[in-house]
């Protein structure tokens, strides 16, 4: 069972960085004055790999121009995985 936690750990964690790199992502076109191409592979994938998880939340978490979902993607997968580490 430890394994399985293990492996569940390593894939929060790397999705939290996935998460990360889509929100640094989305800074770039603020100093470059460029829009992101859509058709990149990079963008297509952080793109296609987040939204599932970032569309719901961001139906409530969206504070003016603020968009908080991935902040609070990143803090729930945090919890989750310091909930798996202690369970272990």
């Amino acid at each position: 069972m430890s394994e399985v936690l293990t492996i569940i750990g390593t894939v929060i964690h790397i999705y939290s960085f996935i998460l990360l790199a889509r929100v640094l992502m989305s800074w770039v076109p603020m100093f470059t004055n460029r829009p992101l191409d859509p058709y990149n592979p990079i963008v297509k994938f952080l793109l296609d790999i987040t939204e599932p998880v970032l569309a719901p939340l961001r139906r409530y978490l969206v504070i003016g121009m603020m968009d908080l979902s991935p902040l609070v993607a990143l803090i729930g997968l945090q919890i989750i995985g310091n909930a798996l580490l202690s369970a272990r």
